[in-house]
């Protein structure tokens, strides 16, 4: 269930939350080191998100607070000059492009060329001297501006969670131009004052602009790590992604590696090994999320002790499993099982008696459980009567893919061994037509029935943490002996980053 957890949301912290911590976090002895998920983003993902750090840096400067700017000199024949710059609005903003380096020092680089933005506002000025009076003026001005930034994202650890430092920030600028009163023409009076206010208005814009970028970075980063836990959280039943070791930065990826232990109410399974090795990952795809066998066994086994490994089909349901061959045989098993009872009016449960068994391989997902299956009709006006009740150990092999929002669960292959039998229609349990017909109704019907059931839950259970809002392109699940690799490119919802910046600055 948490392939899709860490994605997306914002240049930095998509890619900071994905590494998460570094050197200053502390980890405790081994076992508590072992890792059981692995998450890697290859360049060609960070390039994407990149792309959006335009919507960032928009955000910064519209939600920068710029102070009124104020300075006094002294000038000969003219006296003492002060001015203040106020009601600073920013207008026009655009980015020419950007560009991202993933470093192994624990640093993600950004480079941000060619920001164009204009700067209105208010000038008031005035000068005393020996042969003025004392004067004051007021004139609204424009600033065209340039500029480059240089963003160094280092990452830190702070109350065991993980959050960018995006206070390394750099502004070059190559233009920085005043107009008083929409006068484009060069003067004594805009020349004098650009040559005062240049220095303070640099000054001014980066320590406001780079703070506000720190705060959007912090608070797009608060947000995915909310996500993140919400997804991996379902009522009791909790995955712990907390790290479990250094990440690692190359030039072409950054992975991360956590613990995936599973914790339900006041238990929590144990993984006191991993079988992750970097090679079984590639860098031909955008994200990878590497699972142990351990943590989804570990879910398995929560799900059953949360008692939701149990279905309920009637009705129509009902009637497609006892009815899905059209003979002599199925009609009398029928008959004799619900006697004459419609569908509407009866019931059958199926659930797991034991905590299931969880093997991964090359051909799928073997589960390995013990499963009851109980038919109950329903007389009018009478009881509840159980017309049928079997135990059976039942091996499934399965496949898995995600298409069109929707994780499919395909059986490949399946074995019954019956356990326990009871039929009111025979007693004796010595019919071998109800025997042999109910065993062919559960391989070719009913495993395929509890399969589509919980990959349909499952995706209604993803989808409630908001999964079908990205864009999921061409995943694979892909198992192979003690581990699954789930792998995918996908395509950045703008339209979701902007909803945010605008609800939450």
């Amino acid at each position: 269930m948490c392939w899709a957890g860490r994605m997306m949301l914002g240049t930095f912290s998509i890619l900071l939350v994905l590494v998460h911590a570094a050197a200053a976090c502390e980890f405790g002895p081994f076992p508590y080191r072992a890792t059981g998920i692995v998450c890697r983003m290859t360049k060609p993902a960070a390039l994407l998100l990149n792309q959006e750090t335009a919507q960032v840096i928009q955000a910064a400067f519209r939600n920068a607070k710029f102070p009124n700017i104020t300075g006094e000199r002294s000038m000969r024949l003219l006296g003492r000059v002060a001015y203040g710059l106020s009601n600073i609005q920013v207008n026009d903003l655009s980015i020419e492009r950007s560009e991202v380096e993933l470093k192994e020092d624990n640093a993600i680089h950004i480079s941000i060329k060619n920001v164009t933005a204009l700067f209105k506002g208010t000038l008031t000025y005035g000068y005393s001297g020996a042969w003025f009076l004392q004067l004051f003026h007021s004139v609204d001005f424009e600033i065209e501006s340039s500029i480059d930034f240089q963003l160094n994202i280092n990452l830190m650890c702070q109350k065991d969670q993980v959050t960018p430092d995006a206070s390394d920030c750099y502004l070059t600028f190559h233009k920085l131009t005043l107009h008083l009163q929409g006068d484009k023409q060069p003067g004594w009076l805009k020349q004098l004052f650009t040559d005062f206010i240049s220095f303070t208005l640099k000054l001014v814009l980066k320590r406001e602009v780079c703070k506000e970028i720190n705060a959007v970075a912090q608070t797009l980063t608060n947000f995915i790590l909310d996500l993140a836990a919400n997804f991996v959280q379902d009522k009791d039943i909790i995955v712990d992604v907390s790290l479990a070791s250094d990440p690692v930065i190359r030039a072409s990826y950054i992975e991360s590696h956590h613990k995936g232990i599973v914790l339900y109410k006041n238990n929590s399974s144990v993984l006191s090994d991993s079988v992750f090795s970097p090679s079984l990952l590639t860098e031909s795809r955008m994200l990878y999320f590497w699972l142990s066998e351990h943590s989804l066994s570990s879910l398995a086994s929560a799900a059953f002790l949360d008692g939701r490994l149990l279905l309920n089909l009637r009705g129509e349901k009902l009637q497609e499993l006892f009815e899905m061959e059209d003979t002599e045989v199925q009609r009398k098993a029928v008959q004799m099982i619900f006697q004459g009872i419609s569908y509407n009016d009866s019931v059958a449960k199926v659930w797991s008696l034991t905590q299931p068994q969880i093997s991964l391989q090359p051909e799928g997902t073997v589960v390995r459980s013990l499963v009851a299956v109980e038919v109950s009709i329903l007389p009018a006006g009478e009881e509840p009567l159980v017309a049928l009740y079997m135990e059976k150990e039942i091996t499934v092999t399965i496949q898995a893919t995600y298409a069109e929002k929707k994780l499919i669960l395909q059986p490949v292959d399946s074995s019954v061994e019956m356990k326990v039998f009871k039929c009111t229609a025979d007693p004796s349990g010595k019919d071998p037509s109800i025997q042999n017909f109910l065993q062919n109704v559960i391989l070719v019907a009913g495993i395929p029935e509890v399969t589509s059931s919980i990959g349909s839950a499952l995706t209604s259970l993803m989808n409630s943490k908001r999964l079908d809002l990205f864009d999921i392109i061409n995943p694979e699940i892909i198992t192979r002996k003690g581990y699954v690799i789930v792998q995918l490119d996908f395509g950045f919802p703008s339209h979701l980053l902007l909803n945010f910046l605008d609800k939450s600055l």
